[in-house]
């Protein structure tokens, strides 16, 4: 290899590392007014008026966002994988209308289910005040990690793995 490629392969990996830990570092003081308590939450209704029954014996993930959040749209995808191997509901928080929403997920391939948090009061019961915001629960309800900001899907699939144990 090049010396000039390796000395900016290197400086570009440094960047790349300090980066990651600045915003872990970010990620976790934004989380510290997050509602901390185990779910306590039965069923959610969704926005094709279907009622979503937080299932027992199994990890959730609780995902915050917003039709006018970009880290949420870069995020999208990620939820959507982890959605179609674990139980999986999305919160849009102040997103328009129903209808909106739902042109939103067409237009984005998006399946994941969501309920319309029109007003807030979810994102407010939750202590959200950054999107995306993301809660994994264990199989028995217990919060076992909250993420402020993007999250990888690996990440994502490692903690909701963990969750299952």
């Amino acid at each position: 290899m090049h010396p000039k490629i390796k000395k900016y392969l290197i400086e570009f990996i440094k960047l790349v590392i300090v980066v990651a830990v600045v915003l872990n570092v970010v990620s976790y003081f934004k989380s510290q007014n997050l509602n901390k308590q185990n779910l306590t939450i039965k069923s959610f209704e969704l926005i094709d008026n279907s009622n979503f029954v937080i299932p027992t014996n199994k990890p959730i993930l609780i995902h915050f966002w917003a039709t006018w959040c970009p880290i949420c749209e870069l995020e999208a995808s990620n939820i959507e994988f982890i959605s179609k191997h674990f139980e999986v509901i999305t919160i849009a928080v102040q997103s328009h209308s129903t209808e909106d929403l739902k042109q939103y997920l067409q237009k984005n391939d998006l399946t994941f289910k969501v309920v319309d948090d029109h007003n807030g009061a979810f994102a407010k019961q939750f202590g959200i005040s950054v999107y995306p915001t993301t809660f994994i629960y264990d199989k028995d309800q217990n919060l076992i990690n909250s993420e402020v900001g993007y999250t990888s899907t690996f990440g994502l699939y490692l903690r909701m793995l963990w969750g299952s144990l």
